[in-house]
């Protein structure tokens, strides 16, 4: 028997980490052009996605529910547009799928700026709509365009170190999304049209990028990497869809994914909340200065630095536990503003930046743990020669998430975190209102995250117990920590 090899230190971890890194300078000059895209396309997109409901209410006058209607259709549309966007890039290519992709967003972001700015056009709201309907299938083509230009432009040593930069720069980029907000609404003092001109700037030097630095589409091969496997084609059972279908239904492990996925769906809804409900939550609480680009800056900057530390130390916990551990840390991360903080005596502009700040933090920390956990989970679970569509599967929480919230956000905000209460027939502003202690708890904003984080951490606790049956005939043993 050989001996085992030795564990390596946490200091060797991390400094082994960041070697990985080393093999990227095997890429060409096209690997880091897309990721210039990718980092100012991330800094217009997450600013426009934060901005949405403020600037359909501030600037064209939606109230929360149509508001919120018009960001389900936009967001759920954009889900929808990633089954077939991967085909569209494979059949008309990187370079060609990237100018038309970055084209039609200039000339949407360009329409949008364009409807803000002319208060005399009727139906502004109707047409905003239109005009974020008509970005989803553009959004949905630069996600599957960046994910293959980044396994085209690196080599099979470097394609991990290839993904990890991709998913690092995209996350500066959403941070760098948050700072910009408040240079346009605080700094400059502009209105909320202005962020989608940022977008317009975004696009330009986006194109200008490709343009100069993405001249070809061969895939980069290293003289060390080994060749290609001959595929033997006599041997793949080819099965039509619904036969696929069928055998899956019969699979344990295709009913023990759909229930957590039911279970975490709460968890994933917290994610949604971050740009749906949080920035008019701030503004109407904290007040119209609130530093709402700043706040949700501290997402994507926690995420940033929790996988460049923690990614060295996952292999030592298992699987499924820190899934639903990480998951209900960020259940947990919504209680902090479910507290009346004002009732101690803080000022309240002051306590709800505290209730952000403490949120922000944990939402991150679960997220760093739990949300690449999930895809290792499916992986283990799925039977052989089905991790595709199994993984495929593991984003249905995003978009039940990202659609339910959206249709109900404007009903939750206008129920529990409105801009105005009407107090014995005397119209008043949330935030005087719950200085001045006329709103009981359960109708102030407060209760509304309560009840959001109590049905995401219940999930997370009944698939807590439920770890035995919901690890069942795992390849590898979720629950077991590997060396």
């Amino acid at each position: 028997m050989s001996d085992p090899a030795p564990r390596r230190t946490t200091a060797e971890m991390i400094v082994g980490y960041f070697k990985d890194f080393g093999v990227l300078k095997e890429t060409r000059v096209e690997y880091w052009g897309i990721q210039i895209v990718n980092f100012l396309d991330s800094t217009a997109y997450f600013a426009l996605l934060t901005i949405a409901a403020v600037f359909l209410s501030e600037d064209l006058g939606l109230n929360d529910r149509s508001a919120g209607y018009t960001i389900t259709v936009f967001t759920s549309a954009t889900s929808l547009m990633l089954l077939f966007s991967g085909m569209t890039t494979d059949w008309l290519g990187i370079r060609r799928s990237l100018n038309i992709a970055l084209g039609g967003q200039l000339v949407l972001r360009l329409a949008m700026v364009w409807v803000g700015l002319t208060p005399s056009l009727p139906h502004r709201g109707l047409l905003a709509g239109v005009i974020f309907l008509l970005m989803a299938p553009f959004m949905a083509g630069l996600q599957t365009i960046f994910q293959a230009a980044t396994n085209r432009y690196t080599t099979r040593r470097s394609r991990s170190a290839g993904f990890n930069l991709w998913y690092l720069f995209m996350n500066i980029g959403a941070a760098a999304a948050g700072f910009s907000i408040d240079i346009v609404r605080k700094l400059l003092h502009l209105p909320n049209v202005h962020i989608f001109t940022l977008g317009v700037i975004c696009a330009v030097l986006c194109l200008i990028t490709g343009k100069l630095l993405i001249k070809t589409e061969d895939q980069l091969v290293s003289p060390d990497d080994p060749p290609e496997a001959p595929t033997e084609e006599k041997t793949v059972a080819r099965k039509n869809p619904l036969q696929i279908w069928r055998e899956m239904i019969r699979e344990p492990a295709l009913w023990r994914l759909l229930v957590l996925i039911g279970l975490i769906v709460g968890v994933r809804a917290v994610y949604v909340y971050l740009y749906l409900l949080m920035p008019k939550y701030w503004l109407r609480t904290i007040g119209p200065d609130a530093a709402i680009g700043t706040l949700n800056a501290i997402n994507p900057i926690g995420i940033v630095l929790g996988l460049i530390l923690f990614i060295p130390f996952t292999n030592k916990f298992g699987v499924f536990r820190m899934l639903v551990y990480g998951a209900m840390i960020s259940s947990v991360a919504l209680l902090p503003m479910a507290l009346p903080w004002t009732v101690y005596g803080m000022e309240i502009g002051q306590a709800h930046y505290v209730m952000a700040l403490l949120c922000m933090v944990l939402v991150t920390v679960g997220e760093v743990v739990w949300s690449p956990k999930l895809y290792e989970y499916t992986a283990a679970i799925a039977p052989k020669g089905q991790e595709g569509t199994y993984l495929g599967l593991s984003l249905v929480p995003w978009f039940l998430a990202k659609t339910l919230v959206s249709a109900f956000s404007g009903h939750l905000l206008e129920h529990w975190s409105p801009e105005t209460v009407t107090l014995h027939g005397v119209v008043t502003p949330l935030k005087q209102a719950m200085i001045t202690h006329q709103l009981d708890y359960w109708h102030r904003p407060e209760a509304m995250w309560m009840l959001l984080g109590s049905y995401a951490l219940v999930g997370c606790i009944i698939a807590a117990f439920m770890e035995k049956w919901l690890t069942q005939g795992a390849r590898e043993h979720p629950s077991t920590p590997t060396a």
